[in-house]
């Protein structure tokens, strides 16, 4: 296992990017003037064609890529995001439902399946989410809650499998509750290489070459946006509590909880621009989860919080994380775009105690519209946070 440092491969500042391929299923005649890069590649015949088809709901994206992570080195990554109706009615407007993976292969010997649902039934009264991985993946730890520990980090080694699964249903306008299964099972965990003569905070924290955690949870969202792959306009507000007990083969009982906060404004009102808000509290209520399965930077539900800093860079038993970015159009078609993001993150041993100084990052980022009728982007993003940390994160869909 490669354990050098990147810095310099950072301070590059590569990134390239291979387009092969996207797929757009939709005979819908869009009025809207936006171009996405299949029009590049599509010649007009080909669009009348596509016109001319039996009307359908669908709207696929693929696109092979290659990129530079700072948790991951180089990377080729096979990523696809589907968007469709689960009406049949399209003179009215419903929530857009959506499946997503990105498959991807590491210059450090990670492997990463994930499937991830969004999916709304008819009339937007049930709704079901799906998160479901499967990593094979080196990564690295470093000290929980003050920045103490190994301040460059070395690699824990292990496999994971992740199935967490939700289904609720409206209560209100907007409003759903619902129940989960949540199953998580790590295994093949070691460290690779930790510092000589020195006892690490995974260490101190408590090391099991086998973890598995499993329990019901609670969920409970408020959920305005019409579209979840790039919203515009409305709010999210979401609660998940996770119990895990030993009677579904936890190792040792634990609870936790999750508030997500997320709001879109048209900024200027009459523009395409777009303000946009993140909060994620992430609390563990009682017992002692698995050191891996902390609150941690850049391990929410996305893997997408803490954009300038390498993944699992600051974790602890509770987290506190904030961002806003505002997204704007560069060209008048729709297909080139821009954003600014600064976010903060800050953690502590006990809910109610006084919590460590916010760690910052900020960066821009360019977009590029794959399909214009999801609005499904490629969002390649540079950030930076405190002690010359720096990094790209690429992303098919909005970060938030």
């Amino acid at each position: 296992m490669r354990t050098t440092n990147h810095s310099s491969l950072l301070k590059k500042h590569f990134f390239i990017l291979f387009l092969v391929f996207c797929v757009e299923v939709d005979a819908q005649v869009s009025t809207i003037p936006y171009k996405d890069l299949m029009d590049l590649f599509t010649s007009h015949a080909e669009k009348n064609k596509l016109k001319q088809e039996k009307e359908k709901k669908l709207n696929l994206s693929v696109m092979p890529a290659a990129g530079y992570a700072m948790h991951t080195g180089w990377a080729g990554i096979l990523t696809a995001n589907l968007a469709l109706h689960s009406s049949g009615d399209t003179t009215i407007q419903h929530k857009l439902s959506s499946i997503a993976t990105n498959i991807t292969y590491t210059a450090f010997k990670q492997v990463m399946l994930p499937i991830q649902a969004n999916i709304w039934s008819r009339n937007d009264k049930l709704n079901y989410q799906i998160d479901y991985r499967f990593i094979k993946y080196p990564s690295k730890v470093f000290g929980l809650e003050d920045d103490a520990g190994v301040s460059e980090g070395y690699f824990v080694k292990y496999s994971g499998l992740k199935l967490h699964q939700t289904v609720m249903g409206s209560i209100g306008k907007n409003l759903y509750a619902g129940l989960g299964l949540y199953y998580d099972l790590l295994w093949n965990i070691h460290e690779v290489d930790p510092p000589a003569n020195v006892k690490t905070a995974f260490q101190q924290y408590g090391i099991s070459e086998r973890v598995q955690a499993a329990g019901p949870a609670l969920k409970l969202i408020y959920d305005s946006r019409m579209n979840a792959i790039n919203p515009t306009s409305g709010l999210l507000a979401s609660m998940a509590y996770r119990n895990n007990v030993k009677w579904l083969g936890t190792d040792a009982a634990w609870e936790s909880i999750q508030f997500d906060f997320r709001k879109y404004v048209k900024f200027p009102s009459n523009s395409n621009n777009t303000l946009a808000f993140w909060n994620l509290n992430w609390f563990t209520l009682k017992g002692k989860p698995p050191f891996l399965l902390l609150p941690s930077t850049g391990w929410d539900d996305t893997y997408n919080s803490g954009r300038g800093y390498i993944q699992g860079r600051y974790r602890g038993r509770n987290m506190i994380y904030l961002e806003s970015e505002y997204r704007f159009q560069i060209s008048k078609n729709g297909l080139v775009g821009g954003t600014f993001f600064v976010n903060g993150q800050s953690f502590s041993h006990n809910i109610f105690n006084a919590y460590d100084a916010f760690k910052i990052g900020y960066g821009v980022g360019l977009r590029l519209k794959v399909n214009k009728h999801s609005g499904a982007n490629i969002c390649i993003d540079y950030g930076f946070g405190k002690n010359g940390s720096r990094g790209f994160a690429v992303n098919l869909g909005e970060v938030f």
